[in-house]
This record gives C-alpha cells, structure tokens and sequence, in this order.
C-alpha cells in the first residue's frame, strides 16, 4: 500500500487523515506499519485522499 506515501505527498498529518476519512488513527498507524487492511477501509481512505484504490494498493504505479 502506498497510505504513507500518498499522505505526506499531499501535507496530511495522520490527524487531518483521520478527520477526512472517519478511519481511526490506531488503523492509520496500524496500515501504515503492516501495508495491509481490510477493502472496506481502503475505500474509505482512497475516498479521502482524492485517489483511486488501484493508485492506494498497488506498489507501483502501473504503466
């Protein structure tokens, strides 16, 4: 997952995240660390951040 890198690339503090998504912060932190999470929730974070769940999940960037 590419949560991290999308967030700072943007300027959101996990915080600013978690109010724009409704995503708990421990489940921020938790995806972050672990590069996983449930479908539902990277629904709601791709939503938040303004990008598709391919662009969220992939680890690159497909050409």
């Amino acid at each position: 997952m590419r949560l991290k890198e999308i967030r700072t690339t943007r300027g959101l503090s996990v915080p600013k995240l978690v109010e724009l998504s409704g995503v708990p912060r421990r489940t921020i932190q938790e995806i972050e660390n672990r590069d996983d999470c449930r479908v539902s929730t990277a629904i709601q974070l791709a939503d938040a951040l303004g990008v598709t769940l391919d662009e969220l999940c992939r680890d690159e960037a497909v050409e």
